[in-house]
C-alpha cells in the first residue's frame, strides 16, 4: 500500500464511566479462586492491567459511535457534505442487520451518496476500515471518510465470570484459556481521513503492509454461552501464550516487509501506537522488532484490551498528551487474532486538540462523573 493524497486528520474517543479493577474481578471469582487455590493478584500481575471500563448496562454501540464520530468531525472542522464513506469497524454492533453504520449515518445527517457499511475483523476492524477509506480517497472516489467503532466488554466479562464460578470441573488450564476474556475493556474511537487538499494537519498516511497467518485462526475464538440461558451471551477461548508468540512472529516478518515498503530503517521510527493486549505481549513485541517501548504510548494499564478500538483510542489519547510532535515518523502497529497484522506509516505534522491534558491514565480520567468524552 502506498498513498500520496491521504491525511489522517483527527482521532476522537469516548470512555465509559464505570471502572472495574482487576482486584474487583478476582473478588467476583472468589468461588473459583478458593476451589483451585489461586493466588490473589495474579490477574494484574500476569497482564499489567489494573483496570478496565464498562458501559452502563443496556448501552448500544451505535449510540456511543455516534457520539465519538460527531466529535471527530467537529474537531476536523469537516463539512459533512465531503464525507463519502462511513465505516463501523467494531466487533460489537447494534443488530445483525441493518448495519450499525446505517443508524450512525442517519443521526449524523451525512449525505445520501455516502457509502456506509459495517466491517468486522476482530481487533483489526477499525484499522482495516482506515485502509479501505484511504483507498477510496487515493482513487479519487471520495474526498473524506470516517471510521468509527464501539466495543462493549460487560457481557463477555460477566459471562466468563459466571461460567468459571459455576462449573466445578474446570481446571487451572481451563482458567488459562479464559484469562484473556477478563482483560477486555470497553471504549469508542473514531478516525477522520481526508484528501490532503482538504487537510488542516498535513499528517500524510504514507502506506503500509498487511499479512495474514490464518493457520493459527483457532487460537482465539469467540462463541456464545451454551448453558441454556434465555440470553445468548458471548464467551471466548484464547490460547494466550501460543497466540502471543505466533502473533509476534508474524509481526516480525511483517515489520521487515513494512520497512522495505516505506523505505525506513527501524531507528528512523520516532513514535508508535500499537494494539494494547498486556504487559508481557508489549515488551516481547518491541524486543522482537528491535524498538524501544519508550517510543510507544501505553493505555493497557487503565483501559485493558479494548479490541478493535484499542489502537485508535490509544492514538487519540497519545495525540492529546503530546506523544507525537511535528516531523515525527509515526508507525501504527495493528495485530489481531486470525492471525492478522497491519502496519501503517504516517508523516506526522500537526495535532488537532480541543484542550490540553496534563496526563492520560487513571489520574487524568478518574474525575469524570458521567460518560466521559474527548476529542483530540
Amino acid at each position: 500500500m502506498e498513498y500520496r493524497n491521504v491525511c489522517l486528520e483527527a482521532f476522537a474517543y469516548t470512555l465509559p464511566e464505570q471502572v472495574v479493577t482487576s482486584e474487583q474481578i478476582e473478588a467476583w471469582l472468589e468461588p473459583l479462586y478458593t476451589r483451585l487455590r489461586l493466588p490473589e493478584g495474579r490477574l494484574e500481575l500476569m497482564t499489567g492491567i489494573v483496570e478496565r471500563r464498562f458501559w452502563t448496562e443496556g448501552t448500544m454501540p451505535g449510540d456511543k459511535s455516534l457520539e465519538t464520530a460527531e466529535k471527530a468531525l467537529r474537531l476536523a472542522r469537516l463539512d459533512k457534505r465531503h464525507v463519502g464513506a462511513l465505516v463501523h469497524g467494531s466487533v460489537c454492533r447494534d443488530f445483525l442487520e441493518p448495519a450499525t453504520a446505517c443508524g450512525v449515518h442517519r443521526r449524523l445527517a451525512l449525505p445520501r451518496e455516502c457509502m456506509i457499511y459495517d466491517l468486522s475483523n476482530a481487533c483489526l476492524g477499525l484499522m482495516n476500515g482506515v485502509v479501505q477509506v484511504a483507498n477510496m480517497i487515493e482513487l479519487g472516489q471520495i474526498r473524506a471518510g470516517v471510521v468509527v467503532g464501539t466495543e462493549s466488554s460487560r457481557s463477555l466479562v460477566e459471562a466468563t465470570i459466571e461460567r468459571l464460578n459455576r462449573d466445578p470441573s474446570l481446571s487451572r488450564n481451563d482458567v488459562k484459556l479464559a484469562m484473556a476474556s477478563l482483560t477486555i475493556g470497553s471504549g469508542s474511537a473514531a478516525v477522520v481521513l481526508v484528501d490532503r487538499r482538504l487537510s488542516r494537519t498535513g499528517n500524510r498516511l504514507l502506506g503500509g503492509v498487511a499479512q495474514a497467518n490464518t493457520q493459527f485462526s483457532h487460537l482465539c475464538q469467540g462463541t456464545h454461552d451454551d448453558s441454556g440461558a434465555d440470553e445468548m451471551r458471548p464467551l471466548m477461548s484464547t490460547d494466550s501464550e501460543t497466540l502471543m508468540h505466533e502473533g509476534i512472529r508474524t509481526a516480525r516478518y511483517t515489520f521487515t516487509r513494512f520497512l522495505d515498503r516505506i523505505g525506513w530503517d527501524a531507528d528512523q521510527i520516532d513514535k508508535t501506537f500499537s494494539h494494547q493486549v498486556g504487559r508481557a505481549h508489549r515488551k516481547l513485541l518491541f524486543d522482537s522488532l528491535g524498538l524501544d517501548t519508550a517510543l510507544d504510548y501505553s493505555t493497557l494499564e487503565f483501559l485493558g484490551n479494548t479490541g478493535s478500538v484499542a489502537l485508535p483510542i490509544t492514538a487519540a489519547l497519545g495525540v492529546e498528551n503530546d506523544h507525537v510532535a511535528p516531523g515525527d515518523r509515526l508507525t501504527l502497529l495493528g495485530i489481531g487474532s486470525g492471525i492478522n497484522v497491519l502496519m501503517l506509516a504516517v508523516d506526522w505534522q500537526h495535532s488537532l486538540k480541543s484542550h490540553e491534558v496534563v496526563c492520560a491514565g487513571p489520574q487524568a480520567i478518574e474525575t469524570a462523573t458521567s460518560d466521559e468524552t474527548s476529542d483530540v
